[in-house]
């Protein structure tokens, strides 16, 4: 009964361990953009440190089971590491510089939705609108967002919290003198959620033929880092500074990206995509807005507000709303009529048989006198 609780419950739990490990990517990386590093070596380096950590265990683990490698499967990798690691981080960085991580980390919560849409329009996500399970998952994802937009418009009067009542809420790397362009800022957040969604579904896809989590962490970001490393050669031809790293806030950010953001948050997510999907994933980034500010209470001794509390308890209904509704459509097939039909189709349909070149012949049985 236990293993069995735990099998089940183990999805929710992970995604949402992978969020706090998504929690503190914003802060770091936006000191270490302020300390002067460029958004693509950061890349560059993420991804390094990310192929280096997850190879041992591709080869410890996946060395006897892991598929053979076709020109398919390449292609996809391919199109996954310049996806994420390269246009949609290099994106993500450029916007955090242009704005806060606060406005980022509440903007990137568009990602459910545009994730929801895609895997919909490629029905990889089962939704009927007739059924209450669908339904949810709908009013889950808009739900979720509201949250995330009150958290963010939302300011309201401050709540006087214990542990921060006789503390000074010290300067962040948010503060509101850094916001440089945040329209521009915007719109590269927007373009690289965009991305991002693609590359979840593209990597839910890419599992079902190459289902060896590890090895497709480590190509994907083996991959990303030459070709993110192409990129800066490119752009940043002769400006060999920006390679230079030390014993600093460069260095953390890139091996935290890397490890927890990179390496384990891609495998742990398609571990999860397996099970639920890619839109369960991300049904919960909205969360890391909330873990931010707890934390940010206790770290940064900043001060919640009405606003943040309430828009807090709305992202949790969205997302009961959501779970709720995948379970329900897990449960129950979406057009049982169509179910019925194929089984009588089925069992009147003449058994077909296939040789070992590929050629089918129908199989036809007398009955013996």
């Amino acid at each position: 009964m236990d293993m069995k609780f735990m099998k089940k419950t183990s999805p929710y739990l992970a995604a949402i361990i992978l969020q706090f490990g998504y929690a503190g990517l914003g802060i770091i990386a936006k000191s270490a953009l302020n300390e002067g590093m460029s958004h693509y070596t950061f890349s560059v380096y993420r991804n390094f440190v990310a192929a280096m950590v997850v190879a041992p265990f591709a080869f410890a683990f996946e060395r006897k089971i892991r598929p053979r490698m076709t020109l398919s499967i390449l292609y996809k990798i391919f199109i996954l590491a310049l996806l994420e690691p390269v246009i949609d981080q290099n994106l993500y960085y450029v916007g955090l510089k242009y704005t806060s991580a606060t406005f980022t980390v509440a903007l990137c919560n568009i990602l459910p939705a545009m994730t929801f849409l895609l895997a919909w329009a490629l029905r990889i996500e089962r939704v009927n609108v007739k059924r209450l399970g669908s339904q949810a998952k709908i009013m889950g994802t808009i739900v979720t967002m509201s949250g995330a937009m009150i958290m963010t418009l939302v300011k309201g009067s401050v709540i006087a919290l214990p542990w921060i009542k006789n503390k000074c809420n010290p300067q962040s790397v948010d503060d509101g003198n850094l916001h440089q362009n945040p329209i521009k800022g915007a719109l590269m957040i927007g373009a690289a959620c965009f991305c991002w969604s693609i590359f979840y579904v593209l990597q839910a896809i890419t599992l079902k033929s190459y289902p060896a989590g590890f090895s497709l962490t480590g190509l994907i970001c083996m991959i990303g880092a030459f070709q993110g490393s192409v990129l800066t050669l490119v752009v940043e031809r002769g400006n060999t500074a920006i390679w230079s790293i030390g014993w600093n806030i460069k260095l953390l950010a890139a091996t935290y990206a890397g490890v927890i953001c990179s390496g384990v948050g891609y495998y742990v997510s398609g571990v999860i995509m397996n099970e639920k999907g890619p839109v369960f994933v991300t049904a919960f980034n909205p969360l890391n807005m909330v873990i931010v500010a707890v934390l940010s209470s206790f770290v940064l001794a900043e001060q919640l507000n009405i606003g943040k509390v309430a828009g807090s308890m709305v992202i949790v209904v969205g997302l009961y709303l959501v779970i709720w509704g995948k379970s329900k459509d897990e449960s129950e097939p979406i057009h049982p009529e169509i179910q019925v039909m194929d089984q009588k189709r089925t069992a009147n349909e003449t058994p077909r048989l296939e040789d070992g070149d590929g050629v089918v012949y129908e199989a036809k049985f007398c009955n013996a006198v």
